[in-house]
Order: C-alpha cells, then structure tokens, then sequence
C-alpha cells in the first residue's frame, strides 16, 4: 500500500473508489461511459497519466463481461459487421497513445472535454443523425479514426461510436454488444500502447488493480437497475453527467 499510498492519499483512493462504483453503475445500465466518468473524476484531483492509467484495468473487466454477455458467437458476429471501425480505430489509438507524455496538460484535457461535451449537447437537445443508406465503409473509417486517435490519449473512445451506431439504427441488443466489442479491444490495445508509454507501470498498475473491485461491484449494481428502470430516464441522467464531466475538464484546460 506503500506504493499506492505514494501515488495517491488514503482519501483520494477512498474518492477513487467511489468514482469507480459510479462509473460501474452507469456502464451496466447504458453500455458505456465508464472511461469518460473516471478520467474526469480521477484527473480532477490526480495528474491525467495517473487517472488514465487508473481506468485502464476496469476498463478491461467491464467491457469484457459486456461483449460476451451473448455469447462468443454473437461477439464475433460484431467484430465481422464492424471490423473497419475496429481495425482503423485500433489503428489510430496505438499511434495517438504515444503522444500522452508529449501534449501539454490543458491540450490533452480538451481534447477529451470537448467531443464528451459536444456529443451530450447533441444527444440531450434532441438531435439524432440518421443515415438513411445504413452502414457506410468511408464514414465507418473516418469515425474510427477520430475515435482511436482520442481513445489513445484519453482511454475515452465511446461518444464517436455511439453517434455512428445510432445514425445507422443499429439493433438495440447488437449496439450494446458491439460497444463491449469495440471497448474491449480497444482496452486491450491501450494497456499494451500505456506500457510501451511507461503510462501503466509497476506503480500505476496497481492503482488500477485497486478499482477493479468497485468497477465491477457498481457495474453489477448497474445491470440489475438496467433490468428493472426504465433505461430511457437513466440515459438521460447519464448524459448530464457526462456533459458535466465535460464542461469540467474543459474548464480546467482553459483556466488551469
């Protein structure tokens, strides 16, 4: 605890926890959001490499349980349909992964403030892009791109996908599945790129290790009241929150 306790004070890992169970809940009841909860809880009172690298291992847990919530079969049915989005997304966030220790501190907060607000904007005044064509590969690559290439710097990948998923009218069960499938490899590749970045290291990943625990109890919490509540009022709550989060890191990017 020596080593935690460096890194972090015992209220701030209490804190920590408490954000992680919060970041559960919200990933059981609507399939994403938990990069976005803890980063902007997290790097609200620790340095951006430390709540990063903090999100890194829940991350992984939680995104498993939800891709293979159907099945292997179902998960790899996902990664066939979308494999554009997944190959250059997993693409874009190895190469971006690398710049964590090289942007400044107010650019990389904004970078990952500003599509979290503007995707809550969108989603919270009504507006929903519609594609009436369905699917379509050049666009499916150019949201995987801009997904990857946040997702490397911020572990936060999900509002691009989300928007994309929406726009093509994507089946409600097939949605929540890919995203598992999506995040999970996409958590996968940013533990090995945030090792390589020295980002996840001997202390930090033990850090991460400590709120696997609380991610996995708040997620479990989240599936039950996804069972029982109707899922429409919590997402909007959800999206409050998370443009809440936004605005803060945003704040913090041009105020310090």
């Amino acid at each position: 605890m020596d080593v935690i306790f460096s890194l972090v004070s015992p209220a701030g890992l209490a804190l920590a926890c408490s954000i992680a169970i919060l970041a559960g809940l919200i990933k059981g009841m609507v399939g994403f959001a938990m990069p976005m909860i803890l980063i902007s809880g997290l790097s609200s009172f620790l340095p951006p490499e430390i709540a990063l690298a903090g999100l890194i291992l829940p991350t992984l847990a939680t995104n498993a349980i939800q891709a293979l919530r159907q099945g292997p079969r179902a998960a790899l049915h996902s990664v066939r349909r979308f494999r554009v989005f997944l190959g250059i997304g997993l693409a874009f966030l190895l190469l971006s992964s690398q710049l964590v220790t090289v942007l400044s501190v107010p650019v990389m907060l904004a970078l990952i403030g500003g599509p979290v607000a503007l995707f809550c904007v969108m989603q919270i005044a009504g507006w929903r892009p519609h594609l009436a064509g369905g699917a379509n590969r050049g666009l499916e690559a150019a949201v995987g791109s801009v997904a990857g290439f946040l997702g490397g710097m911020s572990g936060v990948w999900g509002p691009p996908l989300v928007a994309y998923l929406t726009a093509i009218d994507t089946e409600k069960r097939e949605q929540i599945r890919i995203q598992g499938v999506a995040y999970g490899l996409g958590a996968v590749a940013l533990t090995g790129a945030h090792v390589v970045s020295g980002v996840l290291n001997a202390q930090t990943v033990q850090f991460s290790a400590l709120l696997l625990a609380p991610a996995l109890a708040g997620m479990w919490i989240g599936l039950k009241v996804h069972d029982r509540i109707d899922q429409a009022m919590f997402r909007k709550i959800t999206l409050w929150v998370l443009l809440i989060a936004g605005l803060n890191l945003l704040r913090r990017a041009l105020m310090g």
